[in-house]
């Protein structure tokens, strides 16, 4: 299951459910994306030709995020681009989010293995602006 989660047009998250099954390559993202998100299922004796990523110049001005849930539960609560609180999704094992818009935090419901895929390099308190989260009472899960 594959879910796009928009706002106003913009799409700010895609959900991908530990459900997914689909034979062959699917990619998730637009073409412009920083980050390309694919899923691949193959069977045995399927073959990606060796090959190297030749050097090209991008030019990256958001930052998006790929977490991968290897274990546990987590409420993501998802933002618009003036901090405003929008909705909030549950992810558990297997599930992977692609955050490319907006902004979110993250509650942990249960003990949690998050792997986490993001542009480089990091540059600490310049990389991102903290905001107070959503109070629990107003919080709407979705999905």
């Amino acid at each position: 299951m594959i879910e796009n989660i928009l706002h106003n047009g913009q799409l700010l998250a895609i959900i991908i459910r530990s459900t997914h099954n689909e034979p062959g390559i699917t990619f998730f993202t637009p073409e412009n994306f920083s980050q390309q998100l694919a899923f691949m299922k193959h069977p045995p004796g399927m073959g990606i030709s060796p090959h190297v990523h030749n050097p090209v110049q991008r030019e990256v001005i958001a930052t998006q995020e790929v977490l991968f849930m290897r274990k546990g539960k987590i409420r993501i609560d998802i933002y618009d681009g003036q901090r405003n609180y929008l909705e909030s999704r549950i992810l558990g094992d297997g599930d992977v989010i692609l955050l490319a818009a907006g902004g979110h935090g993250i509650e942990v419901l249960e003990d949690a293995e998050i792997v986490e895929v993001k542009q480089g390099p990091y540059t600490g308190d310049r990389d991102k602006t903290r905001f107070a989260p959503v109070d629990r009472k107003l919080v709407r899960v979705g999905g």
